[in-house]
């Protein structure tokens, strides 16, 4: 086995050398150091646990939060010869028993798991009888209540500290701040922990925001103007297939991805677009991570993120190969409105999440001090309707109550009935005739969803019984009928959620444990969308330096190529080396205040600073204890 970090990868990456901090971060793994990678995006983490994991005895569990990005990472793997087994979904128990008995007898190197993997009794025990070398938590970030993805099950994370208590940890990440960083850190149990921050800054990439009321029409001229590769990030997935549409229609080579695909159609768009059989690819924030195309040229956001971690994350998907890349944030005053009232809205308080348990509790009967390891199944709209409650501020209530352990909630919660219209229209005209009874459910669709008889489309059963004014069932019945005479495609979930009541009912006390919390990530939330709208919003500050000092990044430069800075207004070099002569030749008497030298020379104060700046960065001068400017 090959020891040497600098040969495992020239022969499994074709490397000579290691970029940034990586060999910094390996020489401390390899020391059992537990690590915190702060990298951008590009900046090449995997490399940080894989590396070293070649070079130690045993097997490295990767923990690793989307199936797309662990069967990315075990492809690449295995074609470079390195033994490497993943844990994903839809395998059975027989098929999971030997795939972790091939892990503890087969000298695999790498075995990759979700987090939700991690809750089941078989995987842990047989992880404890490993001989594991190392822990890798990649996208880390999602293990802090404060990053921008948490997700619950990443807290089952603290678990394999228990099991390995002598293993090394890494976590691994490109978008915390140092509230998160430390929150990382605390639910790992780091041990001394290393912590390597490189510069988040992307150099090559040009930062834009671009208000524009036709976004079509300057998305085309983006799109046109761009040669290479390309993302546009949109936040639904029926935009996706309009955004996309409207894309091919201008004859661009594109297609759409989003979370509602299955697992084949997801591959086949991703290798259509990585393969560059498509140059764009238009979609949800569920695609990306983890995705390693090195050539796109272009990244647009449609619609204004909901963070400036989950923008610059997927900003720097740009420009991985170094070259010149773009990414743009297109909007106009409508989206900022529409931001505001998608997530601010619907972000319930502590008084909402208490109704809301109450009324949970109430309509499953459960009485005072029962109730737990009770089963149930809810109508999700039937239920908000019954209690007149915003469905999305529900929605976002049962979530808070799924992750402080309250209830469980199954995963099919958020999926809803879908239909498409397969048949022609003139078809369907034809068979409302000899339909009549069921004519008035199916025009009241088609009035309600533009759009279904191109793509699959999600629908409200329960609206459409109220506007229709017959019962849920009958609609369903009729949608039934519908897809047995081959006139639509029909995915039937009516709305459906299985809960799991974790604790005896206790109406406000239950809630008060974390109410702190609830309050607490509110604000959060609030001051994500409002540093969002703050960076959209402000054209004097480079781009490259706002984002940057969100991260904490001090001593921060302007990029020169982003859209504020090419909007400041050109100084002629040669009126710019008289003013720096002149700034030298006043210091030469005295040190002085930066308002002292704007205020003494005959210059606009705009071309004075500039002749600072390029001083101090020459170092011809420096800032002394006074805040003065001071000869070197």
């Amino acid at each position: 086995m090959l020891q040497n970090p600098i040969e495992i990868l020239k022969k499994y990456w074709g490397f000579s050398e290691f970029k940034g901090s990586q060999e910094k971060i390996i020489t401390e793994v390899l020391k059992d150091t537990d690590v915190l990678a702060l990298l951008p995006t590009g900046g090449g983490k995997s490399l940080c646990y894989q590396v070293p994991a070649m070079a130690k005895d045993g097997i490295c569990i990767v923990v690793s939060p989307l199936v797309a990005l662990i069967q990315n990472q075990v492809d690449s793997l295995r074609k470079k010869g390195i033994k490497t087994i993943a844990l994903t979904g839809g395998i059975s128990f027989s098929e999971m028993n030997d795939l972790l008995d091939n892990c503890l007898y087969g000298n695999y190197k790498f075995l990759y798991i979700s987090p939700e993997r991690l809750q089941q009794e078989i995987v842990r025990d047989r992880i404890a009888q490993m001989n594991v070398s190392l822990i890798a938590i990649d996208e880390a970030h999602c293990i802090s209540q404060w990053g921008n993805d948490f997700r619950p099950a990443y807290l089952e994370c603290a678990i394999l500290r228990e099991i390995c208590p002598n293993t090394p940890i890494i976590a691994l990440t490109a978008t915390a701040t140092k509230k998160v960083a430390a929150d990382i850190m605390d639910n790992l149990q780091f041990k001394k922990p290393f912590v390597v921050k490189d510069s988040f800054s992307r150099k090559n990439i040009s930062l834009k925001v671009l208000w524009d009321e036709n976004k079509n029409l300057r998305l085309k001229q983006l799109c046109k103007a761009n040669k290479k590769s390309a993302i546009i990030y949109v936040r639904t997935r029926r935009l996706t297939h309009d955004i996309s549409n409207y894309l091919l229609t201008n004859k661009f080579s594109c297609t759409f991805f989003h979370g509602g695909l299955t697992s084949s159609e997801k591959e086949k768009k991703l290798e259509q677009w990585l393969t560059d059989k498509v140059q764009i690819i238009v979609a949800t924030n569920a695609f990306g991570m983890g995705i390693d195309k090195a050539d796109v040229g272009l990244v647009v956001h449609y619609q204004i993120p909901d963070s400036i971690e989950n923008y610059f994350q997927e900003a720097g998907r740009a420009g991985r190969d170094e070259q010149a890349a773009e990414a743009i944030l297109l909007t106009n005053k409508a989206d900022e409105n529409t931001l505001k009232r998608q997530f601010l809205s619907v972000l319930p308080d502590v008084d909402f999440v208490k109704l809301l348990y109450k009324k949970l509790s109430n309509y499953f009967q459960i009485a005072y001090g029962e109730g737990n390891d009770s089963i149930f199944q809810l109508g999700f709209n039937k239920f908000c309707a019954g209690y007149k409650l915003n469905p999305a501020l529900a929605y976002n209530g049962l979530r808070i109550l799924d992750q402080n352990s309250v209830i469980s909630l199954s995963e099919s919660f958020s999926k809803k009935t879908s239909i498409q219209f397969t048949t022609a229209k003139e078809h369907l005209f034809d068979y409302l005739d000899y339909h009549k009874k069921q004519a008035p459910i199916i025009q009241t669709i088609l009035r309600m969803y533009g759009g279904i008889f191109d793509y699959e489309t999600k629908i409200n059963t329960l609206q459409i019984s109220k506007k229709t004014n017959v019962s849920e069932q009958n609609v369903i019945a009729t949608l039934e009928l519908l897809h047995k005479d081959e006139i639509i495609e029909y995915k039937a979930q009516h709305n459906d959620l299985e809960i799991t009541f974790l604790v005896p009912r206790e109406d406000d006390r239950t809630i008060n444990v974390f109410g702190k919390k609830i309050k607490s990530q509110k604000e959060l939330k609030v001051a994500n969308i409002e540093s969002m709208l703050t960076y959209i919003n402000t054209n004097t500050v480079c781009r490259s330096k706002q984002l940057l000092l969100h991260f904490g990044e001090k001593d921060v430069t302007d990029c020169g190529i982003c859209d504020v800075c090419l909007s400041k207004p050109k100084i002629d070099n040669t009126i710019l080396k008289l003013v720096e002569s002149e700034i030298i030749s006043s210091l030469k008497k005295r040190a002085k205040t930066s308002r002292e030298l704007t205020g003494g020379l005959t210059y606009k104060e705009n071309v004075v600073l500039s002749a600072i700046q390029n001083l101090l960065e020459e170092e011809h001068i420096f800032i002394n204890a006074k805040n003065e400017y001071q000869i070197n």
